[in-house]
């Protein structure tokens, strides 16, 4: 018999550091070596010896509406929930047997809390699903345990954290405690609580049993009619192009036959890359190992709550009368060839990588140290860049749909995503906000790129236990794509955010230069530490939850930008053209502002789904053919519009874009010039004096009105200059080639440098921009949300007679009254908010922020977030404007004024240069 404590031992006698301290071990001696069974700790799974050569276990169909690869807990899901939506004609095909790939070594843990509104509502799914719905469906047990969940917090930081989560709980009525260590002591008597802060506990967390659940989820879909074939790998997938040259899945092939099919579902876990190459799709996962070790038994430790020790990165899953133990370290070991034959397969446990784990666990339970290691449990588990998974239709091949990459979560989220993507694959669309899952959050030059994809998937995997501060940036996978202003404005202090691998300006630090360095994986795998580095420093000093030390900074950027002006790196925008004969028709019927009035008008309108969700809001500038072809001034017949998106989603508009010009088969086409442009914003009351001494026209409000357009030249250079504001401010945006961007910005500066101009970043411009109540998607504006919803039915045509996509739903909301409805908030208390606050209305939970920041100028905490009527009704201006509200952070609350308009300039004349 291995113990913990020998383990730990001999992980000391090679000298390999644990947690980066030297350990000092009671003296307890074992004459066992360390355990070398691997056996993961349930009583059934579905690991089954299959004769030599035996074929599957039905006869495939020759057709079906859905195909769904893989039998693992996403794949089960799905299936049980396509077949519950009313699709029967499904066919899930798994190579082995279920679960065989990574689902049966599952931990199977159920947290309930996240930070994130969507996921708790996934989680929920999840749990009802596991708890009540398949229980009552088929009268069996799927090995649910309600044992409650433990998070551990050593620092006041950690327990912050915990009580945002548990005032985002009390939204959906989750029942959670904060804890004193004396209070967690009479919880959990055998738990160290000699070094806790506090603990957050959760009743109704618990675990789950993967055989028990899949083999329950498979029964239930199959008496609705969807077929479960097992021991059948596929072997290729069909695309075919239509007659617009879309490539389209056609078939899934196997060695025991063909079945034609519109829609594949890859639900592939680890070897879902395998099956995407087959389809000409890149799915961006990474394999690693994964593991945790089974203790024997525990006197005591008994219907104890599972246990997550964050800043020690280990969790205690309760086994019975044992634990199982586990966590996420600092140096993984990825599967660098992954075997297509490997079922029901568990590797050698490394203990120099798994050794790291083995303090935080005995110090958090010292009868641990004592206790010995009935078997080892390491696996494979797919990972993803940014540790969330990867979801929905791809951009490359339409039916082909991901469910994949679930970071060792798919057991917990498997409910809610599975039905998500059923939801998905039948609609166009999943009910809830996905975005955060969709595939298409990421850029297409990324999906392919295996440094990115490995390098941040470390990242994540080793700061999965970490702190989730409102400002933090990755360290990994960094300087993938630079504007043309970059080296300029790092030399200037530029401390740089990523967004899916642009380098945007986040604010401007004026100890000067601080670059991003090449990763080195945390000094994992031999890699050398880095020295002095600022930019990791100035992260690393905003990890708080109060407001940040560069607080100061980013005010003065803000002000600056009221007072005088500032000037904004914007290059990392999505720019594109939609020309040709029929993109009039196109524009009509995707946005919802009428973008088509004279070419010169700029507008800024949305784009919706079927249901009325925002998918986007862009601006949309309409344009004549240029009599030079250029990157301003594209070739084309019939019409054309210039677009200008958020880089962050530019690849979430382009694929929506496209997804509707092929579902409506129209002649014109989408040309993505992100590349090829720049766009330098300059903002605030002396931006028209500045502007008029670089740009070559008149800037008066009777030449150049607000919402307008021209080409003219800057510093000898052409531009396309645009009159709009993202901060509230008179002000120009120039659309700049990027070969000339440098040379326009100095220019620029030259000019303001008498008038007190100054550089800014994002940080300021979210700051600015909530100030003056303009929305910011997928934040305050979701594809679950509506533009009446949102405050945006100016931007919608209603008064028209000209169709769009979502005008239905908008006209039968508008008839009916908006459910919820977006609200903006201040606070006299100086106290800083960051978005998951609950929102209280007479004494009632009515809603949570989703958006918070502190405004400069009116100094004082400004928060949206929407509300609902707790009876069930409309929300009317009315039901707004007669409540009394508190907003509730970390559990302490504070009164709030409500604002049916912005609390900035509610009149929007600074716009319009009225100052």
């Amino acid at each position: 018999m291995a113990y913990l404590s020998s383990a730990v031992r001999t992980a000391a006698s090679r000298q390999m550091p644990v947690s980066g301290r030297n350990i000092r071990l009671r003296c307890f001696s074992s004459g066992a070596g360390q355990t070398t069974e691997k056996s993961v700790p349930y009583h059934k799974t579905l690991k089954e010896e299959s004769p030599q050569g035996q074929g599957p276990t039905r006869p495939l169909p020759k057709s079906a509406d859905v195909v769904v690869v893989g039998g693992g807990s996403l794949g089960c899901q799905t299936i049980y929930h396509l077949a519950r939506m009313g699709v029967s004609d499904v066919v899930l095909l798994e190579r082995d047997r279920l679960t065989s790939g990574t689902t049966w070594h599952t931990a199977g843990l159920l947290w309930q809390l996240r930070p994130s509104d969507v996921e708790v509502e996934l989680l929920a799914h999840t749990r009802n699903v596991v708890s009540k719905d398949l229980e009552e469906e088929t009268g069996l047990h799927t090995g649910w345990i309600q044992n409650g969940g433990l998070f551990i917090a050593s620092n006041k930081q950690r327990l912050d954290e915990y009580k945002r989560l548990m005032s985002l709980g009390k939204v959906y009525g989750i029942e959670s405690y904060v804890l004193s260590p004396a209070e967690t002591k009479d919880l959990y008597p055998l738990m160290n609580v000699d070094d806790l802060y506090g603990t957050l506990y959760v009743p109704k967390d618990g675990t789950m049993d993967p055989a028990g659940t899949c083999t329950t989820l498979t029964r239930a879909a199959t008496a609705r009619g969807a077929s479960v074939i097992e021991n059948c790998p596929v072997t290729g997938v069909q695309v075919r192009a239509d007659d617009l040259g879309v490539q389209r899945v056609a078939a899934v092939e196997t060695n025991y036959g063909t079945i034609q099919t519109p829609c594949v579902v890859n639900c592939a876990g680890v070897w879902a890359r395998a099956l995407g190459q087959m389809a000409g799709v890149n799915v961006p996962l990474v394999a690693m190992h994964h593991a945790y070790v089974v203790t024997e038994r525990i006197e005591g430790v008994q219907n104890m709550p599972n246990v997550r020790d964050h800043d020690a990165s280990v969790y205690l899953r309760l086994q019975g009368d044992a634990l199982s133990v586990g966590g996420y370290e600092s140096n993984p070991i990825f599967w660098e060839e992954v075997s297509e034959k490997f079922a029901f397969g568990l590797f050698d446990l490394d203990w120099d990588v798994f050794m790291q784990h083995i303090e935080g666990a005995i110090n958090r339970v010292p009868v641990l140290e004592k206790t010995g290691i009935k078997s080892t449990v390491c696996g494979p588990e797919s990972f993803t860049a940014d540790h969330k998974p990867l979801m929905g239709e791809v951009p490359e091949v339409r039916g082909f749909f991901l469910g994949c990459g679930f970071n060792s979560a798919g057991m917990m989220l498997g409910g809610g995503c599975g039905k998500e993507l059923a939801h998905w694959i039948i609609h166009g669309r999943p009910e809830k906000d996905m975005y955060g899952y969709d595939i298409r959050r990421f850029h297409r030059s990324l999906t392919a790129n295996n440094r990115w994809i490995r390098e941040r998937s470390h990242e994540s995997y080793a700061k999965n236990y970490s702190v989730v501060f409102p400002y933090d940036e990755p360290l990994a996978g960094r300087n993938m794509r630079k504007d043309p202003l970059h080296e300029e404005l790092l030399q200037q202090g530029c401390v740089y955010q990523e967004r899916h691998g642009w380098e945007r300006p986040g604010w401007f630090n004026p100890r000067g230069a601080a670059p991003v360095l090449d990763y080195n994986y945390y000094g994992a795998y031999n890699q050398k530490p880095h020295g002095s580095y600022l930019y990791n420093q100035l992260l690393g000093d905003e990890y708080t939850f109060d407001f940040p030390p560069h607080h100061d900074i980013i005010k003065n950027e803000c002000l600056t930008c009221r007072n005088a002006l500032a000037v904004f790196d914007m290059s990392y925008f999505g720019k594109f053209y939609l020309v040709g004969p029929e993109a009039r028709k196109a524009a009509d019927w995707l946005f919802t502002a009428d973008v088509s009035k004279s070419p010169g008008l700029t507008v800024y309108t949305c784009m919706l789904n079927k249901r009325g969700g925002v998918e986007s809001d862009l601006t949309v500038s309409q344009i004549s053919p240029g009599p030079q072809v250029s990157s301003l001034t594209p070739a084309f017949e019939g019409d054309g519009y210039y677009l200008a998106v958020g880089g962050a989603v530019a690849q979430h508009n382009w694929s929506h874009i496209a997804t509707v010009l092929q579902d409506m088969g129209l002649q014109c086409k989408l040309v993505d010039c992100s590349e090829e442009l720049g766009m330098i914003s300059i903002q605030g009351p002396s931006s028209r004096m500045v502007l008029q001494e670089v740009l070559d026209a008149d800037l008066s409000n009777e030449a150049f009105p607000f919402s307008s357009h021209k080409l003219v030249k800057a510093a000898g250079c052409t531009v396309r200059a645009m009159r709009l504001s993202f901060v509230g401010e008179m002000g120009w945006e120039l659309h700049v080639p990027k070969q000339d961007c440098v040379r326009v910005y100095r220019a620029v500066m030259k000019a303001g440098a008498g008038h007190g101009i100054t550089n800014a970043g994002y940080r300021a411009i979210d700051s600015l921009s909530i100030e003056k109540g303009y929305r910011h998607w997928h934040a305050d504006l979701r594809s679950d949300d509506t533009p009446l919803e949102a405050g945006l039915a100016f931007t919608c045509k209603l008064k028209s007679s000209i169709p769009f996509l979502g005008r239905g739903a908008l006209e039968t909301q508008k008839a009916t009254g908006v459910l919820q409805r977006l609200v903006c908030f201040t606070i006299d208390e100086k106290v800083p908010m960051f978005g998951l606050e609950a929102i209280w209305r007479n004494g009632k939970v009515v809603g949570h922020i989703r958006r918070a920041d502190f405004g400069f100028a009116i100094n004082k905490t400004i928060a949206y977030g929407y509300i609902r009527n707790p009876d069930g009704g409309p929300v009317s201006l009315e039901f707004v404007k007669s409540g009394e509200y508190m907003l509730e952070r970390m559990g302490a609350t504070y009164p709030a004024t409500a604002h049916t308009k912005s609390p900035f300039d509610p009149e929007n004349k600074r716009v319009k240069g009225i100052y």
